[in-house]
């Protein structure tokens, strides 16, 4: 008797066993069907406002030759409507210095477009369409992202219309450098494969909800893509459309980050230990008015420290600009208290001049 209940129970074990084998296996698959429709629920929903762009532009012809004789050169990236009007999110990179733009809809509709303003610094651009029954994309808060959660890629590699890609948040708070030079700050690491042409395309959470603009990858290395804040892009899209322009502050000076020596930090109780060399100043700029000559180290400005030129450049904001501020310089180990007025940096206050940069639709 003994003997048959060690038995059943022994085949009870196996019994249990097998049937938590079995559940789990149907969490797995459950699992997968789940991430597999909230991809495919994505796509569905935000790839009828993606957009496929195409440009034309003059390459630069030679000194003493017929400028209507300079060979056009073609490109292509993504976007993505992101208002029922027709205004479409892309990066600066795709549409900078384009002589003509054209947008090719998910419906095949081919439209003309404007552009409407592009900040290289932050590489976001809006260019608008006119045309009927638009699908815009639902914003997000990229404030709201954590690491590791689902995200989607959408946009055109090689051409390739409507291309969805799956992938996680690999990272926060990234910086990447423009093609200006500039760093733009809170970028999104993913590695939702990007490729040529996914540029201007959104980053889109499971919920279908853009938090970023496709930029950049990391080549030759593989699952490293980085993608614009969306809180980011709809600050600059929303002063492009306004002005066509972002206002960036501008003192005049050039140098390179230097080491500060240790007993001018301990003499001076700075809270740094770099600073920016000046190596020159710019005639009739706001630097010179303000007494800088070269060789000065710039270690603090508007009441923040400077380590280096990127945290000059992330204090020279629209809000500087007219505004007296304090400049702190190292000049033959004397620590001096200067006041600078930033201007309008000469490139956006010349498209100021110029008026809104929007290029004629081709017809």
């Amino acid at each position: 008797m003994q003997r048959m209940l060690r038995l059943v129970s022994h085949s009870d074990t196996e019994d249990s066993r097998t049937g938590m084998l079995t559940a789990a296996a149907a969490t797995d698959e459950q699992l997968l069907d789940a991430y597999s429709q909230a991809v495919v629920s994505v796509a569905e929903h935000v790839s009828p406002a993606v957009v496929n762009i195409e440009v034309q532009n003059k390459r630069g012809s030679m000194p003493g030759s017929d400028p209507r004789n300079a060979p056009e050169v073609y490109g292509h990236g993504s976007g993505f409507v992101f208002t029922p009007d027709g205004f479409i999110l892309t990066n600066s990179h795709v549409v900078h210095g384009a002589a003509q733009i054209f947008v090719t809809l998910a419906d095949g509709r081919r439209e003309p477009a404007d552009l409407i303003g592009d900040d290289p610094d932050t590489d976001v651009a809006v260019v608008r369409i006119h045309a009927p029954h638009l699908t815009p994309v639902r914003l997000g808060d990229s404030h709201t992202i954590r690491v590791g959660q689902l995200v989607v890629a959408i946009g055109n590699p090689y051409g390739f219309q409507c291309t969805v890609t799956a992938g996680v948040v690999s990272a926060l708070g990234r910086s990447l450098r423009s093609q200006s030079g500039r760093l733009i700050d809170n970028v999104i690491q993913t590695d939702a494969a990007l490729n040529p042409g996914n540029s201007g395309g959104p980053l889109v959470t499971s919920r279908g909800d853009v938090i970023g603009v496709n930029t950049a990858v990391i080549l030759p290395a593989q699952g490293i893509c980085f993608a614009i804040a969306i809180n980011t892009a709809t600050f600059v899209a929303g002063r492009l459309i306004k002005d066509g322009r972002i206002k960036r502050g501008y003192i005049g000076v050039a140098g390179q980050n230097v080491p500060l020596p240790r007993h001018l930090v301990r003499r001076h109780n700075l809270p740094v230990t770099s600073g920016i060399l000046v190596a020159s100043v710019e005639p009739h700029s706001p630097a010179q008015r303000a007494g800088v000559y070269p060789g000065d180290v710039l270690v603090g400005y508007a009441g923040h420290t400077i380590a280096g030129i990127d945290d000059l450049h992330r204090l020279l904001v629209e809000e500087q600009v007219g505004i007296q501020a304090p400049l702190m310089v190292l000049r033959s180990g004397e620590l001096l208290n200067l006041t600078i007025v930033a201007e309008e940096s000469p490139a956006t206050a010349e498209m100021s001049h110029a008026g809104r940069r929007v290029w004629p639709s081709a017809s």
